[in-house]
């Protein structure tokens, strides 16, 4: 059996006999290494071994395919097993607690996505997690740091473990509130403390209110549209939806303030949703758009964030910026105004995973930094290109998108420019279904009770013509999915509801 040790295991003080107990256990003699299993415990499966009269070693079972490994967590002193991190002071009678049973414990092992194939060291967010080569490199580099990966890279691990190391006040921040919460879960999961450190988990949204509460409410795209509707007439040949675009993500998201009129006019055809000749009609939009906020006591993140660049000062020793695509220029010039010292920062994201559009690039982002020829120097960006999450098939069809993609638009930028690699052994299976009424029913009964399927549709207003044939609570919009995690997901209608946008993206588009 391999032995894996946890990354803060501290043996320091039984050095010896761990390494007599731990051979023990590689060689499968549990008798000899006094292994008991503590049972009724609720979070994890959990076996002590016996070190010597006073202390104990706490490991659990993993499973990587057919090999099944122990993974060392912690020598509990003097039989204390309240103090223990990992049993979270669950009460454990040493008398009580029954002998294990080497098959049944193998049996029972928790499944690893990945192992690698020589590194012992394993790290501890919710579940064990095992780097890989680049994973372990970016691990070691010191901030500041850009890191690109796709969805199922692991980015957002090994961000948090590398949070772990930092002193101090320290911010981890993303547009998803609930992307900002599962962080901060799986952060403090298995009872992780760091003295040292005082660390917040924010969205955007509270970011901004830590600086300064804004009045009124955000504006949603619900208002904006309500709002657009009463006018439309005068703004005839501008879409609703790329007018809310082209306002958060260009107009008012410059990091050197909001683009005046000329300056918006000037901008190149892939610095702006509109053509040329449309420019002042949305500029128009967009100036009503601002006096309309005042009257309603509404805010924009935005504008706010260029109001509030004059009010921040600095405050986070460390500050890790998730999903750094969906974040507009102005509103991560705000965030790293709030470090006591520029560098001291590590941003990640994904331009290929862009939900709220706003022409990001890391071209764009390296430019904030400019300021500092020293800084600038140091931005390597480190890309990870290896998929643990996704079944073969799925991470195969997500490549040839990406392939048909560049040939059509060309890419974003060379950081950009890369496939994903799938690692797990899992082929998984993607399939389209027939828009059939009959098609759909049974597609709900199959997964109207499972907590393992979700359905994802394009926006927020198409929930309510998805629900009238899906049950299932498990109902998202592409916003609303960053962050979550199941097994199968069912995508509805992300075509046939755009079907004048799909027809010009593939015009010219064949097989070949």
């Amino acid at each position: 059996m391999r032995i894996l040790e946890y990354i803060d295991l501290d043996t320091s003080g039984v050095a010896k006999t761990y390494r007599k107990v731990a051979t023990a256990i590689a060689a499968g003699d549990f008798r000899a290494a006094q292994v008991k299993k503590l049972s009724n415990l609720t979070h994890g499966k959990f076996y002590r071994a016996r070190l010597d009269d006073a202390n104990r070693l706490l490991f659990t079972l993993v499973r990587h395919g057919d090999e099944v490994c122990a993974l060392m967590l912690e020598v509990i002193a003097n039989h204390d097993y309240d103090k223990s991190r990992f049993l979270r002071g669950a009460s454990i009678d040493e008398s009580k607690i029954p002998d294990c049973d080497l098959a049944q414990a193998s049996a029972e092992a928790q499944p690893l996505r990945y192992l690698h194939p020589e590194h012992a060291g394993v790290h501890l967010l919710d579940k064990p997690i095992s780097f890989d080569d680049a994973q372990e490199a970016i691990y070691r580099q010191p901030a500041p740091l850009v890191l690109v990966g796709s969805a199922g890279s692991g980015k957002t691990a090994l961000t948090l473990e590398k949070l772990k190391h930092a002193e101090g006040e320290v911010l981890y921040v993303t547009h998803s509130a609930f992307l900002a919460q599962s962080a901060r879960d799986l952060y403090y999961a298995n009872g992780f403390e760091h003295t040292g450190q005082e660390a917040v988990f924010l969205s955007y949204r509270e970011f901004i209110e830590t600086i300064q509460a804004p009045p009124g409410r955000e504006a949603q795209w619900r208002d904006f549209a309500a709002w657009f509707e009463r006018m439309r007439q005068s703004v005839r040949g501008v879409d609703a939806h790329q007018a809310f675009e082209e306002i958060r993500g260009v107009i008012a998201a410059a990091a050197e303030g909001v683009l005046s009129r000329e300056a918006y006019r000037e901008l190149g055809v892939r610095q702006s949703i509109f053509a040329p000749e449309q420019r002042d009609l949305v500029y128009d939009v967009f100036e009503k758009y601002r006096s309309w906020l005042a009257e309603s006591r509404l805010f924009d993140l935005n504008l706010i964030a260029q109001d509030w660049l004059a009010r921040a000062q600095p405050r986070y020793d460390f500050v890790v910026i998730d999903e750094v695509q969906d974040i507009t220029p102005v509103q991560l010039a705000l965030v790293l105004k709030t470090l006591k010292k520029p560098g001291h920062f590590l941003l990640c994201g994904d331009s290929n995973q862009i939900v709220h559009p706003n022409f990001f690039s890391w071209a764009q982002v390296k430019t904030l930094f400019w300021h500092d020829a020293t800084l600038a120097e140091r931005q390597e960006l480190r890309v990870l290109a290896a998929n643990f999450r996704n079944g073969q098939e799925t991470t195969r069809v997500a490549n040839q998108l990406l392939k048909i993609k560049q040939c059509r638009f060309g890419s974003i930028d060379r950081e950009s420019n890369y496939l994903v690699q799938a690692v797990g052994g899992e082929v998984g299976a993607v399939s389209l279904l027939g828009d059939k009424d009959a098609a759909k029913k049974q597609l709900d009964q199959q997964i109207r009770q499972s907590t393992q399927f979700a359905v994802l549709v394009m926006r927020d207003e198409d929930k309510a013509e998805a629900r009238k044939y899906f049950s299932t609570p498990l109902l998202f919009s592409i916003h609303e999915a960053k962050g979550l995690e199941y097994e199968n997901i069912v995508l509805y209608r992300f075509v046939s509801d755009h079907r004048a946008e799909f027809t010009e993206i593939t015009q010219g588009v064949n097989p070949a």
